[in-house]
């Protein structure tokens, strides 16, 4: 079981390796090669693990396994230590799963890209740093999981970095996700001085006994990393722009990877945030709002990317309202069919992007139902699942954590009410996106880049993928369902107990509702973007509310940009200018005087240079005598 998990592990980072070492005689596709069947290792290894653990009784199923003590100061030892249990195998088959399939794709999309080996590189260290993530032993592991995911994720979004939006949008995610790495490293910090260990078991332990307030500020800071991590209100202006990266990087980032490290921190962490319910409930509550404001901002966007990129935050929003509740399987389910039907929506626009020269603008779009028919039925397919439709993964994943709100007391309904909100934002969003893009009849554009009837699937290795993924989005769901088959929840709930259970009815009343709302809101799509029966009205106050998305960027920029901007403008003036540089320009200055000087000197004459020998040679001779 262990030796599964460390195959699993080290695959990606050995192709990484591999590809580095190789250089220009690794020829580009056979470093797509070399990257997807390195993945694929892990996924094998990760199923074979699962199968071994499987054949055990549930109370022996977590594991651990050291390579060597990487720390040691004083009473504080870490190893380089993995944790094999149902939680971090969930999360190793779905990245290691999902990830082979976005990798697989890349070599159709990135095909004779230039420094395509470099973006091979890139995408197998983000699988390793992210498989080092969920199987992390320890906090500190995870921590380095952490920061390599932010890192990879700042290579592969500026990956066409002679693009300056690229280059900007990748140091923007960089940097405010930096912000969370430093709140997640501050909570370790306070966790080693208060109970000198940070291995998974010990910490929960002696964490029992600490105060409200240190439990309350350990909390806090991990929240903060997986605030920041995943996007999630106020840290989550960085995701939409990380868009600018090549589409297999947006899926891979949005789908099975790193926005959904937050939910797994949360659900790794559970019985440090039990012991502050406050930051439980905040986690629940800024996963509520993010839901709103994500599938509100995404009524307004053009670009096909920065839709999705918004139902992204909005379902990862899902996500943490169920982890802050405590509904652990649920949230973790959750994350499983929605990387299955994100992963299938970025890869299916990808097509559509690659079909259309590289447009992405959806009002340049339409009619590319008839154009592109397989791709229109798996569009189709990932939207269906995106909004909760019956028989679609979904439905099966996403009723269940409303049904589970509703057992949460006030606050829960509350939440609960927000989730049918949001229910209803992703039909009106998703099919607006679908009517815009495939229906109707084509735009002057799309008849100019589709003469004739364009191949759906410009390759086996982009084809593949996508066809996968929609089985996997229409059919995946039925694993679990609720409350007639829980597998999925029987697997997880061993290790991380639920602290909310719905019941019966309230299963039957979360999922009529969950699927009625989401119907409507398909219907409301159909009737403006389709049929064109209805016509917003031209509230301009609320539609530049939510062009600018709230205007975070633009509160940020006044916050934190401007001021930075303009002390360091004054520092520069007042300090920097006459003081640094002057002195720096004086000494230049008298050093450039003083070699004139001596060149003077510098006659060329021989006697000359005889005479200052013989006249030095002389004064060491008189320093001697002095001397003595």
């Amino acid at each position: 079981m262990l030796a599964g998990a460390w195959v699993c592990l080290f695959s990606p980072l050995a192709a990484a390796a591999l590809i580095t070492a190789g250089g220009q005689r690794l020829s580009r596709r056979a470093a797509g090669y070399l990257a997807t069947a390195a993945v694929g290792v892990s996924f094998v290894a990760t199923v074979v693990t699962f199968a071994s653990m499987l054949a055990r009784d549930s109370a022996d199923r977590s594991a651990v396994s050291t390579a060597w003590t990487w720390l040691s100061a004083g009473n504080l030892d870490v190893g380089l230590n993995i944790l094999v249990d149902p939680v971090s195998v969930f999360m190793m088959l779905i990245v290691s799963g999902v990830g082979c399939l976005i990798v697989g794709y890349s070599i159709g999309y990135v095909d004779a890209a230039d420094e395509e080996r470099r973006y091979f590189v890139y995408i197998a260290l983000f699988v390793f740093s992210m498989l080092l993530l969920v199987e992390a032993g320890n906090l500190l592991i995870l921590l380095g999981g952490w920061g390599l995911v932010g890192l990879c994720s700042y290579f592969l979004i500026g990956f066409e970095h002679e693009r300056p939006a690229a280059v900007a949008a990748a140091k923007k995610a960089f940097i405010m996700n930096a912000f969370g790495d430093a709140t997640m490293a501050l909570a370790l910090f306070l966790l080693v001085q208060k109970t000198g260990t940070l291995d998974w078991g010990p910490v929960f332990e002696r964490s029992e006994g600490l105060s409200g307030t240190v439990t309350t500020l350990v909390a806090l800071g991990l929240l903060g990393g997986a605030v920041a991590k995943s996007a999630q209100v106020p840290i989550h202006t960085w995701l939409p722009d990380a868009m600018e990266g090549p589409t297999p990087v947006s899926a891979l980032i949005h789908a099975a990877t790193m926005v959904t490290a937050g939910v797994y921190l949360i659900v790794r962490a559970h019985p440090l945030f039990e012991l502050a319910p406050t930051i439980q409930d905040l986690a629940a509550g800024l996963g509520t709002i993010t839901l709103l404001v994500a599938g509100l901002v995404a009524l307004v966007q053009t670009d096909i990317k920065r839709v999705i990129a918004y139902s992204t935050m909005s379902q990862i929003g899902y996500m943490f309202l169920a982890a802050g509740i405590g509904a652990y399987a649920n949230a973790l389910f959750h994350l499983m069919t929605h990387a299955f039907f994100k992963a299938l929506l970025f890869l299916a626009a990808g097509i559509i992007i690659h079909a259309l020269t590289g447009e992405q603008d959806m009002r340049k779009m339409g009619g590319l139902r008839h154009r592109l028919p397989r791709t229109y039925v798996a569009f189709l397919a990932g939207g269906l699942a995106l909004v909760g439709v019956p028989p679609f993964a979904g439905f099966f994943s996403k009723d269940p954590i409303l049904a589970a709100a509703l057992d949460g007391g006030w606050y829960g309904r509350l939440l609960f009410a927000g989730g049918m909100v949001g229910a209803f934002l992703t039909g009106l969003y998703t099919f607006r996106m679908i009517f815009t893009v495939f229906g109707g009849e084509p735009s002057a554009f799309a008849r100019e880049h589709l003469h004739v009837p364009h191949r759906d699937v410009p390759g086996v290795a982009m084809a593949v993928p996508v066809a996968m993924l929609a089985v996997l989005a229409t059919v995946g769901g039925w694993i679990q369902f609720a409350p007639f088959w829980t597998p999925v929840s029987n697997f997880i709930d061993p290790v991380a107990e639920p602290l909310v259970e719905a019941t019966d009815f309230e299963e039957g009343l979360a999922s009529v509702l969950g699927v009625l709302i989401g119907l409507s809101g398909i219907g409301l799509a159909w009737a403006i973007y389709s049929k064109r029966a209805v016509r917003l009205p031209a509230a301009r106050l609320w539609r530049q509310l939510l062009e600018h998305k709230f205007y975070f960027d633009e509160l940020y920029d006044l916050v934190f940009y401007k001021p930075a901007d303009l002390t360091a403008r004054l520092w520069g003036r007042l300090i920097e200018q006459p003081i640094i540089a002057g002195s720096v320009n004086e000494v230049g200055e008298e050093t450039q005087s003083l070699g004139s000087r001596v060149s003077g000197l510098q006659t060329g004459f021989l006697r000359m240079y005889v005479l200052a020998i013989a006249l030095g040679v002389s004064l060491l001779a008189l320093l001697f005598v002095i001397v003595r």
